[in-house]
């Protein structure tokens, strides 16, 4: 009989380093799930405002920053992983991450929309920190010098799932960016059920 973890890429990914994650962010990729929770989107302010709104536009995301009700859909299939964002049950942003390699040396190609980004991994404290070290825009590649910086993890605080996400471009401050406290709102499910 294969094991449930069998073709799950994220337990795949990362090997033996699974164990490293904390024990709840290990279920979550395990099993799937959906969490929900307010999260507040910041803009930047005068330039970086303004790109920050763009930016928010092509995504999909609400351009008015403060509080907004968000929900994540979380699901693998054979070989990708699928995260489902819904701000205020209105606006949705859809990424799918396929794997490279292996942990540490690996990395995820995260697709949404025209955008690709690669991103490392680090694991630090139990909690899950990417690291962009490329990126498309349209299947044009974008200059090292050019490529915003992020920041962008999940660890857990008190049973509650921490999510912080944001983009600062070169000489900018940070021009978008989200984050916020999620609870798991369904029980984990396995792929096809």
């Amino acid at each position: 009989m294969p094991s449930k973890d069998e073709g799950n890429p994220v337990i795949a990914w990362f090997g033996d380093a699974f164990g490293a994650l904390h024990p709840q962010l290990q279920e979550l990729h395990r099993h799937g799930g959906t969490l929900e929770g307010e999260v507040t989107l910041r803009l930047g302010k005068g330039l970086a405002g303004l790109i920050g709104q763009r930016l928010a536009r092509q995504l999909g995301l609400s351009e008015n920053a403060g509080t907004h009700r968000l929900r994540v859909d979380i699901h693998h299939d054979a070989g990708t992983l699928h995260w489902n964002r819904c701000f205020d049950g209105t606006h949705w942003l859809k990424s799918s991450f396929s794997p490279y390699g292996t942990w540490p040396d690996g990395h995820w190609t995260e697709t949404t929309g025209p955008v690709r980004m690669a991103l490392r991994v680090d694991v630090l404290e139990g909690g899950w920190h990417w690291r962009v070290c490329g990126m498309r825009i349209g299947g044009i590649p974008i200059p090292l010098w050019l490529m915003p910086r992020s920041t962008a993890y999940k660890t857990i605080k008190d049973g509650k799932y921490r999510f912080e996400v944001g983009f600062a471009f070169p000489r900018l401050e940070e021009v978008l960016g989200y984050g916020g406290l999620l609870l798991a709102t369904s029980p984990p499910r396995y792929p096809g059920s």
